[in-house]
């Protein structure tokens, strides 16, 4: 079975994914992305949109898969959030040793991904704002009581050095106002070749309407959507067992 490198900021709140490797005996490689985690910081980068670039992100990718010595065996990539979106421009740049995707959660395009009264008025520090958020992630984000440690994890990460995610996102999951705020990754969606699963939840914030493009664009013979109608935006916690045997089914047969 090939590795399967993940992309995403810190690794831990996909920590639910070694269930593949216990239950399915397919071996993982999770990785913390430039900028969080226990990889290499760069506070000083804050804005430089010039630095914190999808090139960036991409050529990390490269380096790390051959560091690992992938390429000649092939490998897999999950990308979820985030991570399927640099997944989804990855795979279309047709990378040599690729098998298949999956891309879960992760918008073809952002445009009208955000909440609209606190961001007209840029009032992103207001009680009124961050009550809406805590709302927002506990409906469309993960709806899991109590919420994962692995989650927590993260979203403490991000308060600790949120220099890259404020620089292309924004001060939110729903107020884009960083250099991502046009992205239109659905647009090399039609150069990607392998097989793909495009996964997200029915109460997920990236929404029907954003997951769309990957599927519309992606070649009919490469690409199959499945959605999860108990979950969110994290259905490899809200619905564990099934979130993994969906993946591997797709991955050992597919």
């Amino acid at each position: 079975m090939k590795d399967i490198p993940i992309t995403e900021a810190t690794h831990e709140y996909l920590l639910s994914l070694t269930d593949l490797y216990s239950t399915h005996n397919i071996p993982l490689i999770f990785y913390d992305q430039i900028g969080c985690g226990r990889s290499t910081h760069y506070r000083d980068k804050i804005a430089d949109i010039t630095f914190w670039t999808i090139d960036l992100f991409l050529n990390e990718l490269d380096n790390l898969i051959d560091c690992l010595n992938l390429r000649e065996r092939g490998f897999y990539l999950l990308g979820q959030s985030w991570g399927g979106m640099l997944a989804g421009v990855y795979a279309a740049c047709k990378p040599r040793g690729l098998k298949k995707m999956i891309i879960a959660s992760a918008p073809g395009s952002m445009p009208g991904y955000t909440i609209r009264e606190c961001e007209t008025n840029g009032d992103y520090e207001s009680v009124k704002y961050k009550k809406a958020m805590g709302v927002w992630y506990r409906r469309h984000v993960c709806q899991v009581e109590p919420m994962p440690e692995e989650v927590r994890s993260v979203m403490r990460r991000l308060g600790e050095d949120s220099t890259s995610y404020l620089t292309l996102q924004g001060p939110s999951e729903f107020t884009v106002t960083g250099s991502l705020k046009d992205w239109e990754g659905w647009k090399d969606a039609h150069n990607i070749e392998v097989k793909t699963l495009v996964l997200n939840g029915k109460y997920d914030e990236v929404t029907d309407k954003a997951i769309e493009p990957w599927v519309k664009h992606i070649p009919k013979d490469k690409v199959k959507w499945i959605k999860f109608e108990e979950s969110s935006h994290m259905a490899h916690w809200e619905e564990r067992e099934r979130f993994m045997e969906v993946c591997a089914e797709f991955l050992l047969n597919g």
